[in-house]
This record gives C-alpha cells, structure tokens and sequence, in this order.
C-alpha cells in the first residue's frame, strides 16, 4: 500500500483552538488547531458514544468532546484520566511558507470530492 500527502486546506481555515473536517472513504476527519498553531488530525468521532470531536473544546494539546465531556489527546488519540479508549489519528505537515496543511493518508483511501 501506497501513501500520499494530500493537500486538504491552510492553516487559515482554521480558528485558533477550533477544527475543520475532511470526507475521507475512512469517514470523516477533524483537524484541529491549537493556541500554538500547532495542527492535528483524528478521527471525528469520540470513542465513548460517537460524539463529533470536531464540536469540542480545544485546550492544549487535547480536545473535550461536546457529548460527555471526555478528553482526548490530539498528540496520541488517548483518551485521559480514569476513562479508557483510543481514537485514529493521521500525520499532518504545514507548509511554512504557504500555511497548506498536508495529510498522510494511504492512496488507496484518497479524499472524497466536497470535503467540507
């Protein structure tokens, strides 16, 4: 299997501490900004009851999902604290210069046309 970097957006289309999502044949991806513009992506559905983690609160290096408030770390996809579970996160790359944020993704899984 081979893999891809995909341009899906800029670093601009994102708010400060909030996430954008993509339509990928895996189901539909988050990508998050933090404070720090520091850029993540995982999959947009909390592990505990499927809520959208694109909804969340970002904070730090983590977002809160909207439904039962269980955090999860952007870096790892490990949910914290007493709870257990794991969501899928994919590598991101910003160009400096541009701000156009790249995700590394299996080319057999390529990104649906009309990603949100």
């Amino acid at each position: 299997m081979s893999e891809d970097w995909t341009a899906i957006g800029h670093l601009s289309d994102i708010p400060r501490r909030g996430a954008r999502c993509v339509t990928s044949p895996l189901g539909r991806i988050a990508v998050f900004r933090t404070m720090e513009d520091e850029v993540y992506a995982t999959e947009d559905r909390c592990p505990h009851k499927g809520g959208p983690l694109s909804q969340g609160i970002v904070h730090g290096g983590h977002v809160t999902c909207p439904l039962h408030s269980q955090v999860i770390s952007l870096r790892t996809g490990e949910v914290q604290g007493p709870d257990e579970g794991r969501v899928r996160t994919f590598p991101l790359r910003v160009d400096p210069l541009t701000g156009a944020i790249e995700i590394l993704i299996a080319r057999e899984a390529a990104f649906a046309p009309g990603a949100e």
